[in-house]
């Protein structure tokens, strides 16, 4: 997995980051900049920023630390806000200094605690595919060259190298989902199936191509339906590839995502919308699906006027 240059590896001196930096150092001498994100939510943050400094003064490497403020919204999930604080610091930094590609750490065992948590919500085949080993956000290129490898075997290679990486205290929060599935459900698999790193990775490829017909499906149905939507084109598509449209329109063009309550409701009232004088307004995402005339249209009352159907 070849990155484009300059390369980034994003940093939090755990194991995982600690390993990855050293291999690209190695790999690619002179090439490398670290980036670690500070999110100002815990007392110990300021030490993993020391430890930081201290590791790439040792390996030779640049680094920028990039200071958010990760603290969630009331109802909003911590662990979603800080991962979005997250990137959008890594990306902003990426487009400030000329990044080509950002390195990420995952490995395989956070793959398999990504598509359990998919499935434990009721995901689609796009949480089924997990998370992707490389992706482009605008002119920036995310890669995570460990997904195939074990956490037993990255921090067997940061011992063999001598590597010192610190922990994060929450990580062992059974609080949070993810360290409940870490602890508690992933040695119940090892002892049960023990390939189940590789073949839960193989099913989320599976999914991820299966996911990846279906885009293509979505943005061919898009261009015929338009956008605004044109109700009676709608209509004629089949029931999945209006939900597939409908979910497209709405992330691409106004940056929201339906909830499946919410789409099963408007898949209905698009479906009894055959008189001129049926309305829609249904709560969608961030704002509301409206009945322009023959189109749909989408608005935020917080934001935005109403998106005129032409």
């Amino acid at each position: 997995m070849s990155p484009a240059f300059p390369l980034a590896v994003a940093l939090s001196g755990g194991a995982d980051s600690t390993v990855l930096l050293a291999a690209c150092v190695r790999r690619w001498p002179g090439k490398v900049r670290a980036v670690h994100v500070h999110h100002g939510l815990q007392a110990a943050a300021d030490g993993f920023v020391t430890h930081c400094e201290k590791l790439c003064s040792e390996l030779g490497v640049v680094l920028i630390v990039q200071r958010v403020d990760a603290r969630h919204a009331p109802g909003d999930s911590p662990e979603d806000a800080a991962r979005r604080a997250r990137y959008e610091a890594l990306d902003a930094y990426a487009r400030a200094e000329g990044i080509a590609t950002i390195a990420l750490a995952q490995h395989a065992d956070d793959q398999v605690e990504t598509v359990l948590l998919a499935l434990s919500r009721g995901a689609g085949l796009a949480g089924l595919a997990g998370m992707p080993a490389r992706w482009r956000r605008g002119e920036v290129e995310f890669m995570r060259p460990l997904l195939s490898v074990s956490a037993e075997v990255v921090r067997a290679t940061a011992r063999a190298q001598g590597l010192r990486w610190i922990e994060d205290p929450t990580n062992a929060d059974e609080r949070y989902t993810r360290n409940r599935i870490r602890a508690r459900l992933l040695p119940v698999l090892e002892s049960t199936f023990p390939q189940f790193r590789s073949t839960f990775a193989r099913s989320a490829r599976h999914a991820a191509e299966a996911q990846s017909v279906l885009d293509e499906v979505a943005a061919a149905d898009l261009e015929i339906v338009g956008s605004p939507p044109r109700l009676a084109a709608l209509q004629s598509l089949s029931h999945g590839r209006q939900a597939m449209v409908l979910r497209l329109w709405l992330r691409r063009t106004h940056g929201t995502t339906p909830e499946a309550a919410q789409l099963s409701e408007l898949l209905w009232q698009v479906a009894a919308c055959t008189t001129r004088g049926h309305h829609i307004r249904i709560k969608v995402g961030t704002g509301f699906v409206l009945r322009e005339g023959a189109f749909l249209g989408w608005y935020n009352p917080a934001v935005l006027p109403a998106d005129g159907g032409g």
